[in-house]
């Protein structure tokens, strides 16, 4: 009884550490679709020898991004994006 309790846990305590994160995901996906995409497919989201391997990485990443683009995304923007690529791609806590 007990392995099947704790498969029970992690089903109900994963989607709410992920609904947890602040930000909008559809928010998140048109910014991604406008200002993302144009650089890189989804492909460097789910190739194997990603460089962003966790949720601090991922916000690094963005901004870092964001950056070399010269874009400015407000810390709305920013929580959008990183919702948005987190629930579709990473799944991180």
């Amino acid at each position: 009884m007990k392995p099947a309790l704790a498969v029970l846990l992690l089903v109900f305590l994963i989607p709410s550490a992920h609904a947890a994160l602040p930000g909008d995901t559809a928010a998140g996906k048109k910014l991604h679709d406008a200002n993302c995409s144009g650089c890189h497919d989804s492909s460097v989201y789910t190739r194997k020898d990603r460089r962003v391997n966790s949720l601090d990485a991922l916000k690094a990443q963005l901004q870092g991004c964001g950056h070399i683009a010269e874009k400015h995304f407000s810390e709305t923007e920013q929580q959008d994006i990183v919702k948005y690529l987190n629930d579709r791609f990473y799944h991180f806590r």
